[in-house]
């Protein structure tokens, strides 16, 4: 108890010097109130003299994890528009000797606007919109804990099987391998992924992890959260969209109003869904492992 009190003091203090030297005048925390939700790292809402702010926070994990979230943030900050929100980030800090953190404006919870779903929606296409000359992004980062290759090539058919399959493989192999049987039947099917998605797919930015627990509904409208950005094919986003559920019907509607969705897009969802399953088996383990087998036996 008296260890974990200390870290917090750590983490504390040096939030203190950050947004103090943010809004150029002393910032002193008044007190701190746990988040629950997160599965990875701890989180809180801050009361400081100069209003309450939101702070995520971890001892252990990789070292830059906080540092790469506060990228993601801001290049989708750049893509919102008026029907989403980003949340301002006020200071972020690596993990070392001492915890690392993001601070975060904290934004209160609200269900009450029914325009959500549609604001959702539409707000995510208009992000979609933002492109770029090539796939990837600035640097590396992190779906979950897991490492992402983010290295920019202009061919979309050899960054999803190059950088997010067989890297990702390449993890598993190194943490909980599977058998050679399974990984022969992964290697057929990276022979054919030239011939199961479009070569002309066009780099567009992505949240990256866009399931219904990284947003949220605000007094400022939806906000996106904890993502893990990239330039990317956008229907690889609507392969965690669709994974766990929790986007309504006013939601996929609204975002086809603004930049419709291929006709055929859904023949290919459950091959970019393999990335997410696959990275739950390397996180988790157990039955994802069979999961990921039976997509991969489906495209052959």
């Amino acid at each position: 108890m008296q260890n974990n009190k200390a870290k917090n003091n750590n983490v504390f203090r040096e939030v203190e010097i950050q947004l103090s030297a943010k809004f150029g005048y002393d910032v002193a925390i008044i007190s701190s109130k746990f988040i629950g939700g997160g599965c990875i790292s701890n989180a809180s809402k801050i009361q400081t003299n100069i209003g309450n702010f939101f702070l995520k926070w971890n001892a252990t994990g990789p070292a830059d994890i906080f540092i790469r979230e506060e990228e993601s943030l801001k290049e989708l900050k750049n893509a919102a528009n008026s029907n989403l929100y980003i949340p301002e980030v006020y200071g972020s800090r690596v993990i070392d000797k001492k915890p690392g953190f993001l601070i975060l404006e904290y934004l209160s919870t609200d269900n009450s606007n029914f325009s959500n779903d549609e604001k959702l929606g539409r707000g995510l296409a208009q992000i979609h919109q933002h492109k770029k000359n090539s796939f990837g992004f600035y640097n590396n980062n992190y779906c979950g804990l897991t490492l992402q290759n983010n290295s920019f090539t202009k061919n979309w058919i050899e960054f999803f099987r190059d950088n997010r399959l067989r890297f990702l493989l390449e993890l598993i192999e190194n943490e909980r391998p599977l058998p050679a049987s399974e990984m022969f039947l992964y290697e057929k099917l990276m022979d054919r992924i030239p011939k199961l998605i479009p070569k002309t797919s066009e780099p567009v930015l992505i949240h990256g992890d866009l399931w219904s627990g990284n947003f949220m509904y605000s007094p400022k409208g939806p906000v996106l959260i904890d993502p893990a950005s990239y330039f990317a094919d956008r229907e690889m986003e609507f392969a965690i969209i669709t994974m766990f559920g929790g986007f309504s019907h006013r939601f996929f509607s609204a975002y086809n109003e603004v930049n419709s969705l291929p006709t055929d897009w859904q023949q290919r969802n459950k091959l970019y869904q393999l990335y997410h399953v696959l990275n739950h088996y390397y996180l988790f383990g157990g039955g994802y492992q069979s999961q990921a087998l039976n997509i991969v036996k489906s495209y052959l």
